[in-house]
């Protein structure tokens, strides 16, 4: 019903980098026609142009009263790409915004406070339809607005409401934020792997399918993650010799990620205020 909404209205796509293009596959994929959405991006990929002449709407005029106005452009080329918006924000149409770090309140002071917006917060596994997006919408947004958005970020991945627009900064921090963690672990792994006498090649493919698959147990499994570790873990082993340091309560793992989560939740409200 969603789609069927948007496919009729339209849907207007400011910003078609790596996140709006692993959107706009995903919406595609689902059935949505080329020719329901309007994309605005100064620097077109090729693959934009293929699409369009299949129909896609590329820097064209938009239409009146779009169902849905997606905000895809860097918080930093906010300032002179949202007034191109103005033109549809008398409308009943639903402003998504995923721009890290750009609260309702300054989407509001360019388009108006009567206008129905949704900031949400994507990940980039999302370009493989494997993300997680937070969203909130403001007291103009109803639950049918919130539905209609949840269903255009179901095509890159799951989706969760948030209560308040405070809880941002921590999504950002966890899940905004957290594929970079994940990284980090697979280089640091790979590297310990080095040190111990493993080619740089065999190294780095154990400690990405070794991630790849844990993350998928978990995720998988009706044990918690905790249990899972217990699992794995043999009184007197090698994995309980690893854990003893990488558990220290003062130089492991929890002391470390809640700094560095605290450290970019920090960051997150910084740049909110700027």
């Amino acid at each position: 019903m969603a789609l069927m909404t948007v496919s009729e209205k339209g849907l207007v796509l400011l910003g078609c980098g790596k996140m709006g293009s692993a959107m706009l596959q995903g919406w595609l994929a689902d059935g949505l026609k080329p020719s329901s959405v309007y994309v605005l991006d100064p620097f077109p990929s090729e693959w934009l142009h293929e699409l369009e002449e299949k129909g896609l709407n590329l820097n064209k005029t938009l239409p009146q009263e779009p169902a849905v106005c997606i905000i895809a452009v860097k918080p930093q080329m906010m300032g002179e790409a949202l007034p191109s918006l103005k033109v549809i924000a008398r409308t009943d149409t639903v402003f998504l915004s995923i721009a890290a770090g750009t609260s309702i309140e300054s989407f509001q002071s360019v388009l108006g406070n009567n206008c129905k917006i949704v900031r949400a917060m994507p990940n980039t596994p999302a370009a493989i339809g494997q993300g997680i997006s937070a969203l909130i919408g403001n007291s103009n947004s109803s639950n049918h607005d919130i539905k209609l958005c949840e269903t255009l970020l179901q095509a890159v991945g799951d989706t969760v409401v948030l209560e308040s627009e405070s809880q941002m900064d921590a999504v950002t921090a966890v899940s905004g934020s957290g594929p970079a963690y994940v990284f980090h672990l697979i280089e640091a792994l790979a590297a310990a792997g080095v040190d111990q006498g493993l080619s740089a090649q065999l190294a780095m493919k154990l400690a990405k399918k070794t991630v790849a698959g844990a993350g998928a147990l978990a995720f998988h499994s009706e044990e918690s993650p905790e249990q899972l570790r217990v699992n794995v873990t043999s009184p007197g082993g090698t994995t309980q010799a690893a854990l003893e340091i990488l558990m220290d309560v003062e130089t492991g793992f929890p002391k470390v990620l809640l700094e560095g989560v605290k450290a970019a939740a920090n960051r997150s409200k910084e740049l909110g205020k700027a």
